[in-house]
């Protein structure tokens, strides 16, 4: 398989440290080529692949971090017994901490705004802190895909997994009338509008957004509870807050003052309270590895 970038190691905060608009903190595992098919919908792809580990099967676990984080994934695991599922995972509002149960293989794959929605056949605001078999959704050509991924077997390798989405994904995604296009659209700008990025200026209000993009704050909200599963300034939030962990992990020694103003906080204090109320503890205990208690993982983590 082709992987592009070196993955943090589980057992430390789960953030990369990368910056850049692309760079997602918060990511698990090792990032995989996105495969050219499948990038209308899916924007990244991590992989952790335990089954050469020494150590796999002994009962091995450690702690990992699950960062706040607006998207919906689409995560395919290879079981310890031998068998396979897929799962839905909804956005993720606050951070947790579990204790790692390691797998032999397990593909995280992130959609992109608005291309949950009719994949998996449910507003995503159903799937928030949820994790769900991908083939009791409602949606077709979300069966469609557990179904073919199911078909290849009880231990496929990355390579056929991505292979068979790819063949999958774009007829069932991909949409057909002039009012699914134009609300795809719609929604990719508001998240563009209020997302925070390096070197830009700073996220519109909801109110400023809104009227960008020629709609009522109401159909904005609306669109973002259907499509994305949050609320605008929600989804600001977290957005916000992962821009500071991306800009933490690329310093030895994180300036706090200078990545508060940098992501549109009013100062340190600011930043610092945002940061504890979705992570339980603040940014400097965060980075340094000074986490709350871990529990048990349940089906889905």
């Amino acid at each position: 398989m082709l992987r592009d970038r070196t993955a943090e190691q589980p057992g430390t905060p789960d953030h990369t440290g990368t910056s850049g608009r692309h760079s997602t903190p918060g990511r698990y595992g090792t990032p995989v080529v996105l495969p050219e098919a499948l990038r209308p919908w899916i924007t990244e792809i991590d992989s952790t692949d335990s089954v050469d580990s020494p150590d796999f099967g002994q009962g091995d676990t450690r702690a990992i971090t699950h960062v706040p984080d607006a998207a919906t994934r689409l995560v395919f695991r290879v079981l310890p017994d031998g068998g396979t599922d897929v799962v839905a995972i909804g956005p993720r509002t606050k951070a947790s901490y579990y204790e790692e149960k390691r797998l032999p293989m397990c593909l995280q794959l992130r959609f992109r705004p608005g291309a949950a929605r009719p994949l998996l056949g449910v507003s995503v605001r159903e799937l928030v802190g949820r994790a769900e078999p991908l083939g009791s959704l409602p949606g077709e050509a979300g069966r469609r895909i557990a179904r073919g991924l199911a078909a290849l077997g009880p231990a496929p390798d990355p390579d056929a997994v991505l292979a068979r989405m790819s063949e999958l994904l774009p007829d069932g995604l991909t949409p057909r009338d002039r009012g699914a296009r134009a609300r795809d659209g719609l929604v990719r700008a508001a998240v563009e509008a209020l997302s925070t990025a390096p070197g830009r200026d700073r996220p519109g209000t909801v109110t400023e957004v809104a009227r960008q993009l020629a709609v009522s704050e109401r159909q904005l909200r609306n669109l973002f509870a259907d499509d994305v599963g949050l609320s605008p300034k929600h989804f600001a939030r977290i957005d916000r807050v992962r821009q500071v962990l991306a800009g933490a992990g690329t310093e030895g020694n994180p300036r706090w003052a200078g990545l508060a103003h940098a992501t549109g906080y009013y100062d340190q204090s600011h930043m610092t309270a945002e940061f504890h109320a979705l992570f339980g503890v603040p940014p400097t205990a965060f980075v340094s590895g000074r986490l709350p208690a871990t529990r048990p993982c349940g089906p889905g983590h």
